[in-house]
């Protein structure tokens, strides 16, 4: 087995070793143990690319990918390098396409990724070209293995991943269609720069403890409490997890104030209250809850705002985080302009969220002289485990769980 850049864990979860977040030499490994690895990573929606022809482009870790539909129905993927000389293949985040052209020597390429031409590959009146022997069929981009799970595109470099139903699991697998249960529509999209590492968003978006702690929207107007009904849900692997939790109006919550936790109807009100004003959608009346896949993929439904978190890293201290905002194709005219109206609550200046977005930051900058040392995941003890109540870090130990299993993997 190829040796790991080393990293000094303790032998519990709990402990996460600062380093991981700052590491030149780890982000490069986890390129290719874990975003090249056994791993799937979400590409795109079915809904993006519903024609022959239609194509996204988006990536795997750092490495550019093209997704598009082809003339037999099925989804492909494959990465976004001409072959010749490295140049980008496809330029746009989107299109229409029957073939595809590098725009620097002419390469050409089929919507399945297979080199089809060279230009002036006899050469000019018998001087030039390429040799005898040269075979397009040997030339190419590397092609990702795709998977299709309710309407989510999925793509992995590795031949030994297994099938996204047992990558993402029973339960996982059922909380997705809980949310995509029908056909979906796009209704907005925005990319977010982020100053830190990919990892601190990762662990964020499963941390069901800091939710009501940083986020005054939530406490103040009691959409997240950790007093409310919900639940923890993490997978074998521990990588893939869904916190949930329902709204009690008659619930009369005083533990927030008692601890002098933001969480002030006194001095806060919403001059337009209507931003609440939401629809029953789901009979078990959840009616929040955040999904992860192992590496980067989270799937949102706060009340009737529904979105897709699309994780990127972009460097040891930068990543992306693209948002692309869901309705679903049968909604009515006034569900949609709900759907609308609450996207305010949640994106990169979210009523609710915008506090994400700075808050790695805040880490990144506050462990610059502590690479030595170790954060501490201790709520709800050192278990990696679904928990019924939401106090509790097992999910961010999940996703070390996950991290470190990949990184222990042979590149």
């Amino acid at each position: 087995m190829q040796e790991v850049h080393p990293i000094n864990w303790a032998p519990q979860l709990s402990r996460v070793p600062y380093s991981v977040y700052a590491d030149e030499d780890i982000h490069k490994e986890e390129e290719a143990r874990i975003f090249q690895g056994e791993t799937w990573n979400y590409l795109c929606l079915e809904a993006e690319i519903p024609d022959a022809g239609s194509y996204r482009t988006t990536f795997v870790g750092e490495t550019p990918v093209v997704v598009v539909r082809d003339g037999d129905g099925e989804v492909y993927a494959f990465e976004n390098r001409c072959a010749h000389r490295g140049a980008l293949i496809a330029l746009e985040k989107s299109g229409q396409a029957e073939s595809f052209q590098c725009v620097y020597h002419a390469w050409s390429y089929n919507r399945q990724g297979d080199l089809t031409g060279v230009a002036f590959e006899q050469g000019v009146r018998g001087q030039g070209g390429m040799p005898p022997d040269f075979c397009k069929s040997e030339h190419g981009p590397r092609k990702l293995r795709v998977a299709v799970f309710s309407g989510l595109v999925f793509g992995s470099f590795s031949e030994d991943v297994p099938s996204i139903e047992e990558y993402l699991g029973d339960e996982i697998c059922e909380r997705i269609e809980r949310v995509l249960h029908k056909p979906v529509k796009v209704i907005g999209r925005f990319t977010q720069a982020l100053p830190n590492d990919w990892k601190l968003y990762a662990e964020n978006a499963r941390d069901s403890y800091h939710a009501s702690l940083l986020h005054l929207f939530f406490t103040t107007f009691e959409l997240n409490r950790l007093s409310q009904k919900g639940g923890v849900i993490v997978d074998e692997s521990g990588g893939n997890h869904v916190s949930f939790s329902m709204i009690d109006p008659a619930a009369k919550d005083e533990s927030y104030k008692q601890q002098g936790i933001r969480a002030d109807h006194d001095r806060y009100r919403l001059k337009d209250p209507s931003v609440l004003a939401g629809f029953d959608e789901w009979p078990d009346g959840i009616t929040l809850q955040i999904l992860s896949v192992f590496p980067g993929f989270v799937l949102q439904q706060i009340q009737n705002c529904l979105a897709i978190r699309q994780i990127l890293p972009k460097g040891v201290e930068r990543s992306d985080l693209n948002w692309t905002y869901l309705g679903y194709a049968d909604d009515t005219e006034e569900q949609r302009k709900v759907r609308l109206k609450q996207l305010n609550l949640v994106g990169p200046a979210g009523f609710i969220s915008m506090e994400d977005g700075a808050v790695g930051g805040f880490v990144q900058r506050g462990i610059a002289g502590a690479t030595d040392l170790d954060a501490v995941v201790e709520m709800g003890g050192e278990v990696v485990g679904s928990s019924e109540g939401r106090a509790t870090e097992t999910s961010v130990r999940g996703f070390w769980k996950a991290y470190r299993h990949h990184m222990e993997q042979q590149a």
